[in-house]
């Protein structure tokens, strides 16, 4: 079987921030690091739950939602993938990426899709959590430009 690609970047490089994973089509494919691969911090559960509620509500509900297709956690717990149309420039993404963890970082309220009938795990949420890792992404991708999204080698 061929390698798939997310295995054959080096992950003992990666640093936190954005990153463009690849290009299938119409569909642009970004790697959001929120930890450091291998480094023995990974995201809890529940806030990563809740980064998702909050990150698809916003980046959804903004003025490019029609073109995101899917926000959702890595298996390996260290970020999120984020899907989107290639009719969203680099640009836009990095800013609606910059923009969801500034909403995820200020929310207060009820989480979106968090009664029982929405969600599958809706007891399963960490707020306080899924706010202190939209807090360090904003730090992360303060300068972010379309220049940083390649991986180092």
């Amino acid at each position: 079987m061929k390698k798939i690609a997310s295995f054959t970047v080096n992950h003992d490089t990666i640093e936190k921030g954005m990153y463009l994973s690849r290009i299938d089509g119409d569909v642009v494919t970004y790697d959001i690091r929120m930890k450091l691969p291998n480094k023995g911090d990974y995201l809890h559960m529940s806030a990563a739950h809740t980064i998702e509620h909050l990150f698809a509500t916003y980046a959804r509900n903004s003025e490019l939602g029609d073109s995101v297709i899917y926000v959702g956690p890595m298996g390996c717990r260290t970020g999120f993938y984020f899907l989107v149309r290639d009719t969203v420039s680099h640009a836009q993404a990095i800013e609606l990426v910059k923009a969801s963890m500034a909403f995820i970082r200020d929310f207060e309220g009820e989480i979106p899709g968090n009664k029982r009938e929405e969600c599958g795990n809706y007891l399963d949420h960490d707020l306080v959590g899924a706010k202190a890792i939209g807090a360090d992404m904003c730090t992360a991708l303060q300068n972010w430009t379309e220049g940083d999204l390649m991986y180092k080698e």
